[in-house]
């Protein structure tokens, strides 16, 4: 294993390095337990003296394998596997937020974590801000406290597609002092490296790209392991853990302390674990993810250019086209592509929407994106339904809105299948 390798190389190798005789592929690790020797060894286990595994509610060799993989990929210096990628984004902020704290949030977010940020965690006591991520730096610091824990962004927003300017959020985390969180969902650690660019932390939904075949639900948490938690903000990392006989995470696990701390704590305690087959088949779809974001690109560009032609089409959102308002930010942070998802305006409104979702033929309708097979969705028919026209074009759902989510299949195919859904709308 090495971290100077090349991003396709860490990919297919990861972290696993079998010995002589051992499986070329790290096995399923199918057991909740493991067996010990003696009283001792368990003993420095539960005081975390050793790196062993405990129980697979907190670790599991297959997981073990995934985790390793996805932080060589991203620069981090480890992870955390999780059930799915909502337990990925909401033991992220716990491991350092509680209640009568605040976070600091852009407000372009996938619908499931704005529901996590506007109506979960303020139950739990934990204030959210959502910000406009075109305002301006000052803008930004003013929705700050002094109880804010974290600044929170997706690298391309879900759904609207704006790429984040890290430059200016992470002169915004590193002014405050807090740690800027990023979902990288969309992107991959392939196409954009956060860590690379002042993140500090990134979750990922594993069940989008790094799966990529549509089999498992699961979420992971990357550290960086470069914010400095020692400034008085974060004593729950700085002083004694009661449940670790007065462990300090920082001063015993060093770079590793945030996520060793939402591992062995939150993990610990509300047990958002992913299964071992689950992890088995992210690290299988880290293998051919480079390849796939390749094509995802790729295939989704020309789409998006394609349609931008068409008469049936009134207009199209795709961060890879010069007329996007966040191409220059996609030429910075995404060079080697702006991943597989898109929207557009089909003529005709919400009928015309309804005819051409049921029409596509290769392309699939299904709730789902990041899949090497293409997926298409009419929101406002499907999963905006229970809103009203008005709600939906408040959260950028109009009743012409098109996503597809642009697979891995011949262009030729892809384009051939839109062009007759598009006649029979």
């Amino acid at each position: 294993m090495s971290t100077s390798w090349k991003i396709e190389t860490q990919a297919v190798q990861g972290t696993y390095a079998p010995k002589p005789t051992e499986p070329r592929i790290p096995a399923i690790c199918q057991s909740t337990t493991y067996k010990y020797d003696s009283a001792d060894h368990v003993a420095r286990l539960f005081d975390l003296d050793l790196p062993d595994h405990m129980y697979t509610r907190i670790s599991n060799p297959t997981t073990e394998a995934f985790e390793g993989k996805i932080a060589l990929m991203e620069g981090g210096v480890g992870a955390l596997a999780t059930s799915s990628g909502q337990a990925a984004t909401a033991l992220a902020i716990m491991n350092i937020c509680q209640a009568g704290q605040h976070i600091v949030t852009a407000g372009t977010l996938y619908g499931g974590t704005y529901s996590l940020f506007a109506n979960t965690l303020p139950k739990l006591g934990i204030e959210v801000s959502f910000i406009d991520p075109n305002a301006s730096i000052d803008e930004i610091k003013r929705q700050f406290r002094p109880e804010t824990k974290a600044l929170f962004a997706e690298t391309i927003g879900n759904p609207g597609l704006n790429v984040l300017d890290f430059e200016k959020f992470s002169a915004v985390a590193q002014a405050m002092g807090v740690p800027l969180i990023i979902d990288n969902t969309f992107p991959t650690p392939y196409l954009c490296r956060p860590l690379e660019h002042g993140a500090d932390i990134v979750v990922h939904s594993a069940t989008k790209y790094i799966d990529g075949h549509a089999t498992s639900v699961g979420g992971v948490i990357v550290d960086g392991g470069r914010f400095d938690w020692t400034g008085g903000k974060y004593p729950d990392l700085t002083e004694p853990d009661a449940s670790y006989h007065g462990l300090r995470y920082v001063e015993k696990f060093g770079r590793l302390a945030y996520i060793i701390k939402a591992r062995v704590q939150y993990m610990r305690d509300l047990g958002a674990t992913p299964a071992p087959m689950n992890s088995f088949l992210f690290n299988h779809g880290l293998t051919t993810l480079p390849l796939r974001m390749e094509r995802h690109s790729s295939n989704a560009l020309a789409l998006a250019k394609y349609l931008q032609k068409h008469p049936k089409v009134a207009w199209v959102n795709y961060p890879g086209l010069e007329s996007h308002p966040s191409y220059a930010l996609t030429r910075k942070y995404l060079a080697k592509g702006a991943s597989g998802v898109m929207t557009f305006g089909i003529r005709g409104g919400r009928e015309a929407g309804v005819r051409f979702m049921e029409a596509t033929r290769v392309i699939a309708l299904v709730v789902h994106v990041g899949d090497a097979r293409s997926c298409v969705l009419h929101p406002a028919s499907t999963t905006h339904r229970q809103l009203s026209e008005a709600q939906q074009i408040a959260s950028g759902v109009t009743p012409d809105l098109i996503r597809l989510s642009v697979g891995i299949e011949h262009i030729d195919d892809l384009i051939a299948d839109v062009e007759q859904a598009l006649q029979a709308s």
